[in-house]
């Protein structure tokens, strides 16, 4: 596939699911600064004064879904530039792709803060789902997706991505760069997602001497990671 044009050939509807991982949602994060309910209301106004404002067509999301696609610009992705708006609603077909994705930005988000104090105890996070409706999409795990997975160079998804939109490709199907068979979903438009977000499952991350442990709730389900795992400096654990 050309990063310079997207076939008609290769635009196809899409349908599924898509799975993210955020922080716990069962915890408000200005409740530690507040003492009153009142106040709490203040603060989360004063935030969204300051925060990027919204596309109108994520207006109609609830802010779970359409949050990611106010942020982003100054720090690229595989699918988005720097200088690009709006962000993109990144996702996993599989529970276990999310959990992988989101481990290794933690581990980066570790390396990028030099002497910050990793958490000791458990951090709380909690993964959704989402319908997925787009009548134009791109499948790149159909042919060379090794292609679209380098590890850090995202010139040609980038190239690509600016060529979809063009086109009014509302969702990119895209191989995991950190997880083997793992397959994520860039959703480029807002009306590609089907309220309203599902609970899923609740995951705790814990940094370990080697890496990061990350466990399922009420499961014995686990996946371990390691930096080295990611082809990333051993010294990040």
């Amino acid at each position: 596939m050309s990063t310079r044009c997207v076939p008609a050939s290769d635009i196809r509807p899409y349908k599924g699911r898509g799975i993210r991982i955020v922080e716990a949602q069962h915890r408000i994060a200005t409740n530690r600064l507040a003492a009153e309910a009142v106040d709490q209301a203040l603060l989360e106004a004063l935030a969204d004064e300051v925060k990027p404002p919204l596309p109108d067509a994520a207006r109609h999301l609830p802010w779970l879904l359409a949050s990611p696609f106010r942020y982003g610009l100054g720090r690229p992705s595989r699918f988005r530039a720097a200088d690009v708006l709006p962000g993109i609603f990144y996702a996993s077909e599989d529970i276990e792709t999310a959990v992988t994705e989101t481990a290794y930005w933690r581990l980066v988000a570790f390396a990028r803060s030099p002497g910050f104090a990793r958490p000791r105890t458990p951090t709380p996070m909690s993964a959704f789902s989402v319908a997925v409706d787009a009548p134009r999409s791109i499948d790149l795990t159909l042919a060379d997706p090794d292609r679209w997975t380098h590890p850090s160079d995202y010139t040609r998804t980038q190239a690509l991505a600016a060529r979809a939109r063009a086109d009014d490709v509302a969702a990119i199907r895209a191989p995991s760069a950190r997880r083997t068979g793992g397959v994520n979903l860039a959703v480029l438009d807002p009306a590609a997602l089907k309220p309203p977000p599902r609970p899923h499952s609740s995951w705790a991350y814990l940094t370990t001497g080697d890496g990061l442990l990350a466990t399922r709730e009420m499961s014995d389900q686990a996946m371990r990671f390691t930096p080295a795992g990611f082809g990333l400096s051993p010294e990040l654990a």
